[in-house]
């Protein structure tokens, strides 16, 4: 079984609907995976715009995502204890921020990115930002699955 990475609120390739947008309710789409490997011991996401004028924008960063999870709920913004943990996104938020790209700039592509992890924790600030977060999964990345969503603002 492939790993993958799938959401009730859209499907792969096609438009996220605006309630996940700055434009209106801006809460996280929800989010289920299927098929991680077994030593999968936790799970690290991210979310980037590489249409962005300025170059690839980070909306959201999770990390330290229980290796016995399968699914981030829709708005999941808020961490349990022992729950995941967020990375401040380039609009300098610790949270999700949707989809907002600039007015008449064409379709925007939203990439979810999923990693499965071979540790249980990764050990960095969330002020680090999610590049640094990325790059620190990266380094124990067994399995990744993606779910691209887009948005155009007329």
């Amino acid at each position: 079984m492939s790993f993958t990475l799938t959401s009730s609120a859209f499907a792969d390739g096609v438009a996220i609907p605006i309630k996940y947008t700055r434009l209106g309710e801006n809460i996280a789409p929800p989010l289920t995976w299927a098929g991680a490997p077994d030593a999968a011991r936790s799970f690290a996401l991210i979310v980037e715009d590489p249409d962005a004028p300025n170059g690839t924008f980070r909306h959201w960063g999770v990390f330290n995502i229980p290796g016995d999870r399968n699914a981030l709920p829709e708005s999941s913004d808020t961490a349990p204890n022992g729950g995941p943990r967020f990375c401040d996104n380039d609009f300098g938020n610790g949270r999700y921020d949707g989809p907002q790209p600039p007015k008449g700039h064409g379709i925007h592509h939203y990439h979810f990115r999923l990693a499965a992890l071979d540790v249980p924790s990764l050990s960095i600030p969330p002020s680090a930002g999610i590049q640094a977060m990325w790059r620190e999964a990266q380094k124990h990345t067994i399995a990744e699955a993606s779910l691209t969503g887009t948005f155009e603002q007329r």
